[in-house]
């Protein structure tokens, strides 16, 4: 496979140096239309072993560029990210020294993935490439593992791996056991033939507790295993010269970021201090004025309104960039409890008065309490209020469902009265005495009355019998927007804590727990801020207060609480930002980030 020779391109260096950094390839970045591409997969094979990751190929003046998804290049082969603010150029450390050679990948969008141009860099470090179907084989030298060493410092413990060269490497993170793999050879001499002759024993640092378990559970494969608790996620790093692989365990861990994914999309991550607790906090800055960026809500069953899925699992169907999870459902019938509109649509009503977030395609947002109130007009003037619109909730009254919800509705509780209505016309009323029993279709020209506890309104609805429909939201003006997600409660207003979790009939059980915290809020400038947080240093969960006074250190002027728990998930371009991998939880629906590009930006080489 061909492979252009590394360019040499002079940027600003650093304040006291004089050295230019590497950038590697020709800076080609957000094209509108679809590059040439020769082939795309979704694995990689390194050295041997198949790893996850989504790659694509394309030409450049008949040239084949290979670029790999940066959340594959973390995941899979372990390279940094660092903070920039050009979208069209990524800098990455990789067993490198990034204030003397910084590393620069430029960037391509495709869709909803970002690829980094890794065909020069390849090059660079020696590596031989090529496609085999959907595979990516790629051939390295076969580092070796040298020496192992665990020192104990003030804020916790550090492991040192030094290598004879660079060497790829995954980490995974279940229940409390860490275990980061190294594609690399073990050296014998640290091996111990008196218990096992491929793993090494529990090896302990004075005054430390840590322990780790070194092994080789393949040729070419080191592993490395601590039991930790949960609250830990250490921090894997390199350095070269010479090449070491450092692993810090302390509860701090949480690397500082700010990186211009593309233009309008921001990822960020800080720990926080709020009165002497400390918080880690990743969330997304968005502007969404920026053209190509829109945002909209995302569900796994588009088609019905039941059904979960992990949040990655939603955005990979809806093809989008970016999301966090949304509203609140029931696990149990995987129904939503709170506002979805989606282009104009209600796909599940507002309950209880709580929170909501709504916007549209101009880059107007509202963050407020909502309520929808709709009123049944009988054709002898009698008026009937209805209690939802679509919804999970239930209530003793009448609720109404469309066929936004889908195109059937199966009872929620025994002994419902259902009454069918067409063009405005009440064509049948049958009673389900047993919740669950049979699915009832929704017409597309009408709608179906659900008569909860309320045999008495049934006689004002009688068969042949006509209706209007009034339905209006508090605040009116919400129902302009077509676009709303809502959860609750709501946490600032024009900069203020304005936080009333009886208010939105939230349990004092539910108002005062400490648990992961989703948040979104919209700043100053307009730009929404998308925060995910689990616990502080310590290892205990946010309250609701806490995630209030977060989003007001963002920068929010008002904010909105999301479904938290297990349910809190960030996501950008393939990977989780906020927590492992096999921690997610199944959520019913999202708020969608859908990055366009909207032009093509080139440079020529200098």
């Amino acid at each position: 496979m061909p492979l252009a020779a590394v360019t040499v391109h002079w940027v600003a260096p650093e304040a006291g140096t004089m050295k230019p950094a590497i950038a590697l390839s020709r800076p080609l970045v957000l094209s509108q239309a679809s590059p040439s591409a020769a082939s795309e997969g979704t694995q990689i094979l390194f050295n041997g072993r198949t790893l996850p990751a989504v790659w694509s190929q394309w030409q450049i003046a008949g040239s084949t560029r290979t670029g790999i998804s940066d959340a594959g290049l973390m995941q899979a082969l372990g390279v940094e990210l660092l903070n920039t603010e050009d979208a069209s150029h990524q800098p990455v450390q990789w067993f490198s020294d990034p204030r003397i050679n910084p590393l620069l990948l430029p960037t391509r969008l495709i869709g909803s993935i970002r690829y980094l141009d890794i065909t020069d860099f390849a090059r660079q470090m020696g590596w031989q490439m090529q496609v085999n179907g959907t595979t990516l084989q790629i051939a390295s030298a076969i580092a070796r593992v040298q020496s192992v060493r665990l020192g104990k410092q003030s804020w916790g413990d550090r492991i040192v791996i030094e290598l004879d060269q660079p060497a790829t490497w995954q980490v995974d993170q279940q229940n409390q056991e860490f275990v980061l793999t190294l594609n690399a050879q073990l050296d014998p001499s640290l091996l111990s033939p008196q218990t096992n002759p491929t793993t090494t024993p529990i090896t302990r640092s004075p005054g430390s507790q840590l322990a780790f378990l070194l092994s080789q559970p393949a040729p070419n494969q080191t592993q490395l295993r601590l039991s930790i608790p949960l609250s830990l996620r250490p921090r894997v790093w390199s350095l070269p010269n010479p090449n070491r692989l450092i692993v810090d365990v302390r509860p701090d861990s949480l690397v500082e970021r700010n990186i211009v994914w593309a233009p309008g999309l921001r990822w960020r991550s800080q720990i926080l201090d709020l009165g002497g607790n400390r918080f880690p906090v990743v969330w997304l800055a968005v502007n969404p004025l920026q053209p190509g960026i829109r945002l909209k809500p995302i569900l796994p069953n588009p088609g019905t309104m039941t059904g979960i899925a992990s949040l990655p699992q939603t955005v990979r169907l809806a093809q989008a960039a970016a999301a966090i999870n949304g509203g609140f459902f029931n696990r149990n019938n995987q129904l939503p409890l709170g506002a979805i509109r989606l282009d104009g649509r209600w796909l599940s009503g507002p309950i209880l008065n709580r929170g909501a977030i709504a916007w549209n395609s101009s880059g107007a947002f509202k963050i407020d309490r909502l309520a929808l109130q709709e009123t049944l007009i009988t054709s002898t003037g009698q008026r009937l209020p209805l209690t939802h619109l679509n919804s999970g909730y239930i209530q003793a009254g009448i609720a109404r469902y469309t066929s936004d919800w889908g195109p059937t509705y199966t009872p929620l509780s025994d002994n419902e009265i259902l009454v069918l209505v067409q063009n405005n016309r009440i064509i049948n009323q049958q009673t389900i005495p047993t919740a669950g029993s049979q699915p009832i279709p929704i017409p597309a020209n009408g709608y179906l009355l659900v008569l909860r506890s309320n045999r008495t309104a049934a006689t004002s609805l009688a068969v042949g019998s006509s209706l209007r429909l009034e339905s209006v939201t508090n605040p009116p003006d919400f129902s302009s927007y077509p676009q709303i997600v809502a959860a609750g409660p709501l946490l600032l207003q024009n900069r203020q804590i304005v936080l009333d979790a009886p208010a939105e009939k939230f349990s004092r059980a539910f108002a005062t727990e400490k648990a992961s915290r989703s948040a979104i809020g919209q700043a100053a400038n307009g730009h929404l801020l998308i925060a995910a947080v689990h616990t502080d240093i310590r290892g205990v969960g946010a309250t609701l207060t806490d995630i209030a006074q977060i989003m007001q250190q963002l920068g929010a002027i008002n904010a909105l609480n999301l479904d938290g728990g297990s349910s809190t998930t960030l996501y950008l371009g393939g990977q989780i930002l906020d927590r492992p991998p096999r921690t997610v939880a199944r959520v019913h629906n999202g708020i969608g980030i859908f990055v366009q590009p909207t032009r093509q930006l080139m440079r020529s080489e200098e």
